[in-house]
Formats: structure tokens, sequence, C-alpha cells
């Protein structure tokens, strides 16, 4: 009998089931491919039965691996932050690996002192929306061969895999769309563009080529960047110019949030004096009145697939393929791109 006091040790557990230490150890890391059905029953009763609580550090120094990644967003108030979150989490706890979230606030100084930090916890692998003043640290790892991957970003100086949207491609059918529905004087707004802040830079662009194909000038004004805190400002200047923005294209849902604000506080009517699409298909796009054209991005099978190349590399798997991997926006079409001028009322 083992006394309360005494802790219960992978010995006491080998010696109950009549086994080795060796066949408990090989139970407990799931390395049990040759082990007979009697003795993986046997092994799990006692465990059971003595309540045996495995020390997780001890064997994860033996294993150099602690089963656990971390994962360090650029600002978890996004809706596509916590999508992928939720996607790659399910992911890893499936194969019995725990994540630990952080976020960074866009700051440079943050991701970096989460990064130290989450290596001192000895996690297995990082899963990244980079910001490229930490360019040199990431390449310090990946020269180590530790295993990275990056969401949403990519920084060219650092040759690791990239998944994220085609941005370019994404506010081309934004524009495309707004165009077709008759709009002309269309406005692109979002957070201040950065040096690889990749998303920001590759939709202005997209945005551009999309007014250059229909032969429609672009016109520096109507292209606008601020801080949260000055997003009001900036729209009520928008608003103010000679000619103002007859639609919008929101760079994201927060600034989505910013644009909702100031018209309704303008009673300006979507769909109707402006048109509005934004990117990142937000919960309550189909519900608002009128409802919200977006660009849903695959948010779930781009965190997903982060996690498996993640997963492919702590194993020292070979990688193939590209390394950057982009998916496609998908158009929801709905009220607040209404064809310009339509005059019915049953728009929701």
């Amino acid at each position: 009998m083992i006394g309360l006091k005494n802790k219960v040790t992978i010995h006491h557990v080998a010696q109950k089931a009549g086994v080795s230490k060796s066949t408990v150890s090989q139970f407990l890391n799931g390395r049990y491919d040759y082990m007979g059905e009697e003795t993986k029953k046997r092994i799990a009763q006692v465990i059971k039965e003595l309540n045996y609580q495995p020390n997780e550090i001890a064997r994860s120094l033996k294993r150099k691996t602690t089963s656990t990644i971390g994962v360090i967003v650029a600002n978890i108030l996004h809706s596509f932050s916590t999508q992928v979150i939720r996607s790659i989490e399910n992911f890893f706890h499936e194969h019995g690996i725990s994540t630990i979230i952080c976020n960074a606030d866009d700051k440079p100084e943050k991701e970096l002192h989460y990064i130290q930090t989450l290596l001192s916890k000895q996690v297995d692998g990082l899963i990244v929306i980079p910001m490229v003043e930490n360019a040199k640290r990431y390449n310090q790892l990946i020269k180590k061969k530790y295993p990275i991957v990056f969401l949403d970003r990519m920084i060219e100086q650092v040759p690791t895999e990239s998944i994220l949207l085609d941005n370019e491609r994404a506010a081309e059918l934004a524009i495309n769309h707004l165009i077709e529905s008759g709009y002309r004087n269309i406005s692109i707004l979002s957070p201040p563009v950065k040096a690889g802040i990749t998303p920001r830079i590759e939709r202005v662009n997209g945005y551009k080529k999309a007014l250059e194909a229909h032969t429609i000038p672009v016109r520096q004004e109507l292209i606008r960047h601020a801080d949260f805190a000055k997003m009001q400002e900036t729209l009520e200047q928008l608003f103010s110019i000679e000619t103002p923005p007859d639609a919008i294209f929101a760079g994201n849902d927060l600034t989505l949030i910013e644009i909702l604000t100031y018209l309704k506080r303008n009673n300006l009517k979507i769909g109707k004096d402006v048109g509005i699409v934004t990117i990142d298909e937000v919960d309550y796009a189909p519900f608002f009145k009128p409802s919200l054209t977006t660009l849903k991005q695959p948010t779930f099978d781009m965190g997903r697939k982060a996690a498996e190349i993640l997963l492919a590399k702590i194993r020292n798997e070979p990688m193939k393929g590209e390394k950057i991997i982009r998916y496609q926006a998908e158009l929801i079409v709905r009220s607040s791109s209404t064809p310009k001028n339509y005059k019915s009322n049953t728009i929701v």
C-alpha cells in the first residue's frame, strides 16, 4: 500500500502492473504499436487506480518537447485573429498539444517580449502574425532550425512558410463590384500602412489596380489611413473634400465599425448615400440594416494550414511546396453595395 503522503511514481505503476518502467514510459508517450492489448489495459487501469500524474516537465526535458506551441497575434480584437486562433487551437488539441496565445498589440517590443517568454517556456514552435522590426530575431531562430510559421503577413527577408490572403485580388474584387454597381468616387480606409504589414500594402495596390483597369483616376485624397483613435477625424476630413466618396472599401473589421459610426452620426444612408464593402465576414454582417457586403477570408482553413505546417516542422518532416501560400476571398454581396441610385424600399 502506498501511503497518502508518498508521491506515486512511474516505479509504483510499473511494479503494480508487472511491467518494466520502460514499458510504462512507452505507454505514456504513445509508443505502444507493438504492445499487447492486455498490457495496455493493465497499465491504464493501474494509472487510474493509483491516480498517477506524470511529471510533464521531466518528461518534456527527456523528450526535448513540451507538447505546447505558441501563437502571437498582432491584435486579438480582429475577427480574423479570433477565428484563426480557434482553428489553430482545435487542430493542436486534436493532436494532444496545448496552445499559448499572446497578443502583441502591433507593438514590436511587445512581440519580441512574447517571443522570448514563449521560448523560455520551451514551446515546440511558433505561429506568428509577425512584425518586420523583429526580422533579425526570427532569422536567428530559423538558422537554428526552430519551427516558425507566419500567418496573415510575410517578411521577405525571413525565409519561412507564410499563410495569407491574396490581398490584391480581394481588393480588386471589392472595387470591381462597386464600380459595376455604379460607384466612381471610391475611397479606401485602413489603419496606417507600415513596412511589413502585408495586407494593408497589398490591399491598397489592389484598389489602385482595379481603378486603373476601369480607367478611373486614382485620387490620393480618397486613400486614407489612420489610427483608430483618429478615424472619426479622418472620416470628417474625407467627407469634407470637394468631391467626397460615394463608396468606401473598409480595410478591416475594426475600420468598418468606425465607418458605420460616422455614417450613422451624420445621417448618411448606407447603400444609398454611401456604398460599403469590407474585408472580413463579421458576425453581424447579414443582420445589420442594411446588410453588409463583405469579403470573407477562409480563416479556419488558413489557421489549420498554418497548424499543419508547424506540426510537420516540429516532427522534422520534409517540407514540400511553396513557401508562400495564398488563399482567395469570397465576395458576399448584400445591400450595403446596392447599385447606386437603386430605389427599392425592400432593402434589408
